[in-house]
């Protein structure tokens, strides 16, 4: 990917001084590393309140009984995995930050959500984690991907920050989206398990 990016990179200069339109290349990327700051405070400032947030939610408990709530839907999807495991409020705590549409919030937990489940295939095993990804992890994976979504917050908060006139505009379509593509990995994880089997 870094080729890639360097490549174009590379190409768009060329192109630019061959046209005679590198102040222009030079102007745009001023502007654009300004630009890319200010966006990174704002979404900090946001990331920052809700990671928070989530930190309050799991230490008063919430996290924890919205895993109990979740659990026939873990059930549904990871039925391998043991109901007192770890792994479940891991998985659990990555689907709630998914929905508010903070994947920032999202990724430690997902990442601790994937270390439990190679401890589950440890213990199962009794090999050591091979780095081969399990139905659990690839499971979790598309579906993480597919990303339900009833609030997408950092959306929201990147309409904002460029100026859109009502920047939740987007919570409806996203809504609309998010659930045909999570329904899609559901059906999806399904019709492989059946295979497998």
């Amino acid at each position: 990917m870094n080729y890639l990016w360097g490549f174009m990179i590379v190409i768009g200069i060329i192109y630019a001084a061959f046209n005679g339109t590198l102040p222009e290349v030079t102007e745009a990327a001023v502007s654009s590393a300004k630009e890319a700051v200010t966006l990174c405070i704002t979404m900090m400032g946001v990331m920052s309140f809700w990671v928070g947030m989530m930190r309050i939610a799991e230490n008063a408990g919430i996290i924890e009984g919205a895993t109990k709530k979740l659990m026939p839907v873990l059930r549904f999807l990871f039925p391998e995995i043991p109901v007192k495991h770890p792994a479940n409020k891991h998985i659990a705590t990555n689907m709630i930050a998914n929905m508010f549409g903070l994947g920032w919030a999202a990724t430690p937990a997902g990442l601790k959500a994937m270390e439990e489940l190679a401890n589950l295939e440890e213990e199962r095993t009794g090999r050591k984690n091979t780095g081969i990804a399990t139905k659990e992890m690839c499971i979790f994976l598309i579906i993480n991907i597919s990303s339900l979504q009833l609030i997408p917050v950092n959306v929201i908060a990147y309409r904002s920050q460029y100026g859109s006139v009502d920047a939740a505009s987007v919570i409806g379509p996203g809504l609309i989206a998010t659930t045909i593509s999570t329904l899609g990995a559901i059906v999806f994880c399904k019709l492989i398990n059946k295979k497998s089997v």
